[in-house]
């Protein structure tokens, strides 16, 4: 982790002027086409939500301004974050689910379904602490055009956050509904976009992605 340089940082003047507003998130909602990662998930005998959740993690690490987060008047920026999810338990409730992101998928794997199969058996919406996190919840009953996270707003969450849809077929690819929503005076429109770009190029190539070549 390192602090920003805040006097010769580029974005000081984005960051004070969105950091003023009341409420300075933002977010898009866009689809990925997920037609090769499906089969292979499937072929592969893998977790479909924690295939998923490796790559945009990894999507995310790959991108700077995901990794920077806001604390008082100044910013930090982590080597790497780690995703926290939202788990459904039989009874209907949610509860958040921590765990660490890391390189090799399959022991990301092994780890994930530990911490999911705890949550899932007695939900709990502890929070962890730190700030090195990426919030991630599915939706998948509907194919939604539009998300919007609650935030905390003072002092001001900067932690970014996901939310993926149902799956739906559009002219003979699988696609599905991704939103992402950030501070906007940490990242713009050109991040997010970088991240989509990035998150694509791996869904494409789940084999080279997931490490299974």
């Amino acid at each position: 982790m390192r602090y920003i340089d805040m006097e010769n940082w580029p974005r000081r003047e984005h960051f004070q002027l969105f950091g003023s507003l009341d409420h300075p998130h933002w977010g898009l909602t866009a689809n990925v086409d997920l037609t090769a990662l499906g089969p292979f998930v499937k072929q592969h005998g893998l977790k479909f939500t924690t295939a998923l959740v490796y790559l945009l993690t990894q999507a995310a690490n790959a991108i700077p301004e995901f990794r920077q987060r806001i604390r008082g008047d100044r910013v930090v920026e982590h080597d790497i974050v780690h995703p926290g999810i939202t788990v459904l338990s039989d009874d209907g409730r949610f509860g958040f689910c921590f765990f660490e992101y890391v390189g090799d998928f399959h022991e990301f794997a092994r780890r994930a379904a530990g911490e999911m199969a705890c949550v899932r058996a007695h939900p709990t919406l502890e929070d962890r602490p730190g700030d090195e996190w990426l919030y991630m919840t599915a939706i998948p009953w509907v194919s939604f055009t539009g998300f919007e996270h609650p935030m905390q707003l003072h002092p001001g969450d900067s932690i970014p956050r996901f939310a993926w849809g149902k799956f739906f077929e559009d002219g003979g690819r699988v696609k599905m509904p991704l939103q992402v929503q950030g501070h906007h005076g940490l990242m713009d429109g050109l991040h997010v976009g970088r991240f989509y770009q990035r998150l694509q190029e791996l869904l494409d190539d789940p084999e080279a992605a997931l490490g299974l070549t």
